[in-house]
């Protein structure tokens, strides 16, 4: 029995409305697909025009007859064609909400049908199909006592003085050189990038660091320094450049392409004083920034500690997870894996150069990583079932202030916006999966080894898709929602 609340406030009970009697047919078409076809008998579908005639004929208004006094065939034949749509979206509901608790898949994505081409037909059963993603099956690997290496690292003095170092570098201001190109300086360029003799993309007048390796959005060139160190202004380079397995140009992945780089203009930094510095970024001392680099130091290697402990959980639980997964719920998911990577680089510390450099580096491998963290969601997700795991106000009221806190906001507005904008489900998986590795860690014995030690990173990175940013298929992640991090200048100011 089912209960309704009636207008003094009692309790009524209903009687539970009949189960339809269908006939499903599910046919598994790969590990995380499935396709179901549905017919629901005619005598379900006449019981549901019947209520909602019974609804309809104590209140239709026909002409000749006062309102609710027309006979039920007048009516019937009538408001027929009205009725239907309701009818259909009422057994297309009910329908799949009974699929749902009888069938033994878990569904991931809405059903893809359309719902104007499922008709009711005046005889005989109606039936309908759809394709549907699913939860694949696999036995669970064992998650207990597991075997984890963590990686320990102080943060010393040369650890900040790297960094800031790099700070200066980012503040400084530019001067146009009639010079050759040498390492640390900046170049002006027009890219072009040519495939088989024909034009694909083109930007004009970017900014780039003279580093050892450039990162674009989908390939990399290794030996930048080499190629453009000795150019001057008037001059071109060129590089042959393998495109990503994973670009959105599927028509060139994996292809050489040449990039060219027409070099408009040399500029050399000139280094400003540590109190410049301090005084532009609002610290009141040397000593003051040291203390905020060296906690943004900090924040980066947990950071890393965590990233390399995730990953050996990672690898061990989806060891045997040798299913497939659509490239359509890869590529539609890939969208919150870029975005879910790039804040946590942000609440990390990391300047907005490091996150360019990693965002093109994840860009180019997105569906790969994609693929792995959903194995691990699926895996999790399971985990938590067995042990009953669940979430509650409390750690999403948590989580909000956190984000709250992070963006000088009111925890009110911060609920609001990711209701508004459907990420509450994923802050729920977050909290799920980051309670069950808590646990997995919790039970895993540790090997700890001492890291290596931090050395000088000679990278640059530019927003530039040498294949074409082609469709939607590996967005990009932007940061509007993002936590802020202490204001260090993400790059250099140019000067004429």
């Amino acid at each position: 029995m089912n209960t309704e609340i009636d207008n003094e406030g009692a309790e009524l009970e209903v009687p539970a409305k009949p189960k339809l009697d269908l006939t499903v047919s599910v046919r598994e078409t790969s590990a995380c697909e499935r396709h179901v076809t549905v017919s629901i008998p005619r005598t379900d579908i006449d019981r549901y025009f019947n209520e909602k005639f019974d609804e309809l004929v104590p209140q239709a208004e026909v002409p000749g007859f006062r309102a609710g006094k027309a006979p039920r065939r007048l009516v019937e034949s009538r408001f027929k064609p009205q009725i239907e749509d309701q009818v259909k979206g009422s057994l297309l509901i009910d329908s799949l909400a009974q699929i749902s608790d009888q069938e033994t898949f878990s569904a991931i994505s809405e059903p893809d049908f359309d719902f104007e081409t499922i008709k009711v037909p005046d005889d005989g059963p109606m039936t309908f199909e759809f394709n549907i993603e699913v939860r694949p099956e696999f036995e669970m690997p064992e998650w207990k006592r597991l075997t984890l290496t963590r990686t320990e690292r102080e943060v010393s003095d040369e650890d900040v003085d790297i960094e800031i170092a790099k700070l200066v570098s980012r503040s400084r201001d530019l001067v146009p050189i009639d010079e050759p190109a040498r390492e640390g300086d900046f170049i002006v360029a027009n890219i072009a990038s040519r495939h088989d003799g024909k034009d694909i993309e083109f930007d004009s007048e970017v900014l780039i660091e003279v580093r050892n390796s450039l990162v674009m959005a989908d390939a990399t060139i290794d030996g930048f320094g080499k190629l453009v160190i000795g150019a001057c202004a008037g001059e071109s380079r060129t590089a042959k450049v393998k495109i990503s397995e994973y670009s959105t140009n599927e028509k060139l992945q994996g292809q050489e392409v040449d990039v060219e780089f027409e070099i408009l203009d040399v500029k050399r930094p000139e280094s400003p004083d540590i109190e410049e510095i301090c005084e532009t970024l609002g610290f009141a001392d040397p000593q003051k920034l040291r203390e905020i680099v060296r906690l943004n130091i900090e924040n980066q290697t947990k950071y890393a500690q965590r990233q390399e402990v995730r990953k050996q959980i990672n690898e061990l639980l989806t060891e045997s997870a040798k299913w497939d997964l659509p490239q359509d719920l890869l590529r539609r998911q890939s969208r919150r894996e870029m975005e879910r990577a790039m804040m946590e680089l942000r609440s990390s510390g990391f300047s907005e150069s490091d996150i360019l450099n990693q965002e093109n580096i994840l860009r180019q491998n997105v569906l790969k990583r994609t693929e792995a963290m959903l194995k691990e969601h699926f895996i999790l997700e399971r985990i938590a079932e067995t042990e009953k795991v669940e979430e509650s106000d409390e750690d999403f009221n948590l989580e909000i202030a956190k984000i709250a806190l992070q963006k000088n906001d009111s925890p009110r507005r911060v609920r609001a916006r990711l209701e508004r904008t459907g990420q509450m489900d994923a802050l729920r998986n977050m909290i799920i999966e980051q309670k069950v590795i808590s646990m997995i860690e919790s039970s895993a014995t540790f090997k700890t080894v001492k890291g290596k030690k931090k050395g000088k990173e000679s990278v640059a990175a530019i927003e530039f898709f040498v294949a074409g940013n082609v469709g939607e298929a590996i967005p990009e992640a932007r940061y509007d929602d993002a936590p802020e991090q202490p204001k260090l200048p993400s790059a250099p100011v140019e000067r004429e």
